[in-house]
């Protein structure tokens, strides 16, 4: 009874917005997909949608049907192209997301070696999703997602792969470049750069800032690491990064780095694959890899 064209004609008219124009995606004349859908609503039992003057609003049963389709599809399309590339004895494409931002450096130095070792098998990096990734994990829509913060769900699974420290990063001038670490409250007449990621969603607020009830002078984002470091190098403002990350740039742009708190601030870095795929060859080859990097991270 319901067949994947269902799903596919479903997704793109909530997406296109008509059925003359899903049917044009969908290389259909508009009469057979209405036929179509028509001949399906009349064997549910139900209507899929409801008609208000042009357009076309969903049902609760289309609603249901619509978020089965959300979830379905790209399984099937990922299953299909593994199978081609079983077929044409082809290994596949390792899709990675990034939910950190600053760990693209560190997945440069893996990704050379890896490619070498594994000749036959292709690296993708999404970085829409740096900040989004587990909906795109379970969305079948990457392999492999590296996140500093896990969200550990059923059918999902993290490894860490290294650890790392948070720390602050000024100029060489600055006057704090002698401290061995600051307090929150130092921060509350500094700018402080960060990239462009929810509030929510950074370490120096969520595990020192908001804790003290205390926020920067002024707050600045800016999306790459290089011009976030020029801007701290030339005094106007300071950054939170990993310590790793910082000391590749230390040396020609004369910064320092500081622990936040007296303690500092200690994280981890993990990969996120799904359960059922977790013994997939080139994939767990690439989270070996990962985990023998360390040296890159010293």
């Amino acid at each position: 009874m319901l067949e994947r064209i269902h799903l596919a004609i479903l997704l793109e008219v909530e997406k296109q917005g008509s059925l003359t124009a899903a049917a044009e995606v969908l290389h259909v004349t508009q009469s057979a997909l209405s036929h179509s859908m028509k001949r399906l609503e009349q064997q549910l039992g139900t209507a899929l949608w409801l008609r208000e003057g042009r357009s076309l609003r969903l049902t609760q049963a289309g609603q249901y049907l619509h978020a089965v389709a959300q979830r379905l599809l790209p399984q099937l399309d990922l299953a299909e192209a593994r199978l081609r590339q079983f077929a044409q004895g082809e290994r596949g494409t390792l899709r990675i997301g990034m939910e950190c931002h600053p760990c693209y450096q560190w997945l440069l130095k893996i990704v050379s070696g890896y490619l070498a070792q594994w000749p036959l098998v292709d690296v993708d990096v999404k970085q829409k999703f740096q900040f989004g990734g587990i909906g795109a994990l379970f969305g079948f829509e990457i392999d492999l997602l590296v996140t500093p913060d896990p969200l550990h769900k059923p059918g999902l699974f993290f490894e860490p792969v290294f650890d790392y420290e948070q720390v602050l990063v000024v100029h060489k001038d600055h006057p704090w470049a002698n401290q061995e670490a600051v307090s929150p409250q130092q921060l509350t007449e500094e700018t402080l750069i960060t990239y462009p990621v929810p509030v929510e969603r950074l370490d120096i607020y969520n595990l020192f800032l908001l804790p003290a009830k205390v926020t920067p002078r002024r707050h600045k984002t800016i999306e790459t690491t290089d011009i976030m470091l020029q801007m701290v190098a030339s005094g106007r403002g300071v950054t939170a990064l990993p310590k790793w990350l910082v000391t590749d740039y230390a040396p020609h742009l004369q910064l320092r780095t500081l622990r936040l708190g007296a303690s500092g601030i200690q994280k981890q870095i993990y990969l996120g694959t799904r359960e059922a795929e977790r013994d997939i060859d080139y994939l767990q080859s690439f989270i070996a890899m990962a985990r023998n990097a360390k040296s890159y991270t010293a």
